[in-house]
């Protein structure tokens, strides 16, 4: 399984979100690109960086983030503000490993099918699910999709992965926590990485054993020092034990 630590950006710095309220952000005050080559020093192979600024229209956050993408030391997968071909193009010529598309792929699926078949595995399609209805720009808007009919359109596109959220338990802190992305991981062509499930090691060690999940986005988690990179890493490289089938 694939750690993916993450760096969330609104005005230059990095932040998180408390139940998606941009308005509201928790400040870290760290520098991003510092901590990207630090999460690339530990050993992450992938690092994911959203640009909330972006989501809002604003490239404020362009230069930072190629300056990122050039001495991170480890590839990007990038999501916010993707919402052309164009833009999907010009991001992967800037140096981004990944783009992460979510509203787009409401607004225009086309446009992301076109772009799975140009990019081939190196578009992440974002499906953010709250109350069983697929969310939209930033969590805020609910669609007339549910995630299962959602993902269905994109199962013969050449995705590098799709990217769930389960916002219920990422707000809630639910107890069936796992029952969305296990559920999705299940039926999805692409490898699942699961988002807003890893708040400790723990969460790590239950979302290893999910069949089919092939990664998990770590956040907050990290800034908080809920979860150590290094021990994060070290458990997703762990050989998986072998369970005794039952007769």
């Amino acid at each position: 399984m694939i750690i993916y630590p993450t760096i969330e950006i609104q005005n230059g710095r990095c932040v998180s979100l408390f139940r998606g309220r941009m308005e509201e952000p928790q400040i870290w005050h760290v520098d991003p690109v510092q901590k990207a080559m630090e999460f690339a020093a530990a050993g992450a192979s992938w690092i994911q960086v959203t640009d909330f600024d972006a989501i809002a229209g604003d490239d404020t956050n362009r230069a930072l983030i190629d300056e990122i993408i050039v001495k991170a030391g480890a590839p990007i997968q990038l999501g916010g503000g993707f919402r052309t071909l164009q833009g999907i193009a010009e991001g992967i010529d800037r140096g981004v490993g990944r783009v992460v598309v979510g509203t787009l792929a409401l607004l225009q699926p086309d446009v992301v099918k076109e772009a799975a078949r140009a990019f081939p595995d190196q578009i992440v399609l974002a499906i953010d699910v709250y109350q069983g209805k697929v969310m939209t720009d930033g969590w805020r808007q609910p669609s007339a999709f549910d995630a299962d009919t959602f993902l269905e359109m994109f199962q013969s596109d050449p995705l590098a992965a799709v990217m769930i959220s389960d916002i219920d338990a990422d707000l809630e802190e639910a107890d069936d926590s796992l029952a969305l992305v296990t559920r999705m991981a299940a039926t999805s062509k692409a490898p699942v990485i699961a988002r807003g499930l890893s708040r400790n090691l723990d969460d790590i060690a239950r979302l290893k054993y999910v069949p089919h999940v092939a990664g998990a986005i770590i956040g907050r988690a990290l800034f908080n020092k809920s979860i150590d990179l290094d021990a994060a890493l070290a458990m997703a490289a762990e050989p998986m034990e072998r369970r005794a089938a039952f007769t």
